[in-house]
């Protein structure tokens, strides 16, 4: 753990103010759930938690069912990073911070393709991932609040997309990523 250098007193109703750089720096928007950790040295630690983050080893078996059984290279993030991923670099995916496009994605709450975007710049998941662009993205909706996306990914060599885009149902492939966007969401309301 770091110090920062900034020392924040309780008010006396309780609450202590995280100052603006740091919950831009840490990506923590208002609203967002802050786990509290405490311990035996009187240490008080905030944590952003991920509701999806609860279902990463599902995600990542769904994550891999989506890969296996149809060649999608398929990647789960929470509002931050990747939380599962198949088919596609560990180096490039394993909790790796998720783009500023990929959040407007997300906070569009609707779905994006690739095909529909015309000649315009790929869109990328992680600013490590050059060899994978965004193909087909849906953001999970649990109880009214975006929690995460699933997405599916194309290489970003141009022959390879052009080959892909002509060999895949492109509606099955948007049905799929939909699904499982609405079946996390659905798991993390139960």
């Amino acid at each position: 753990m770091k110090a920062t250098g900034i020392v924040r007193r309780i008010d006396d109703l309780g609450r202590v103010v995280i100052p603006k750089e740091i919950r831009r720096t840490m990506r923590i928007r208002e609203g967002d759930p802050l786990e509290i950790y405490t311990d035996r040295e009187g240490e008080v630690i905030f944590k952003k938690y991920s509701p999806i983050g609860e279902l990463a080893s599902f995600a990542a078996q769904y994550a891999e069912t989506l890969h296996k059984t149809c060649s999608l290279p398929t990647v789960i993030c929470d509002r931050d990073s990747v939380i599962a991923f198949s088919g596609v670099p560990r180096k490039e995916f394993a909790e790796k911070k998720i783009t500023k496009a990929l959040e407007e994605v997300m906070e569009g709450r609707s779905l994006y393709q690739r095909s529909k975007m015309g000649d315009a710049p790929f869109l990328y998941a992680t600013d490590e991932s050059s060899t994978y662009a965004v193909n087909c993205a849906m953001p999970i909706i649990s109880a009214g609040d975006i929690v995460g996306i699933v997405i599916s990914l194309i290489p970003s060599d141009t022959e390879a997309v052009r080959g892909r885009i002509n060999s895949v149902d492109e509606s099955v492939e948007v049905k799929l990523i939909q699904t499982a966007a609405g079946f996390l969401g659905r798991q993390l309301e139960n």
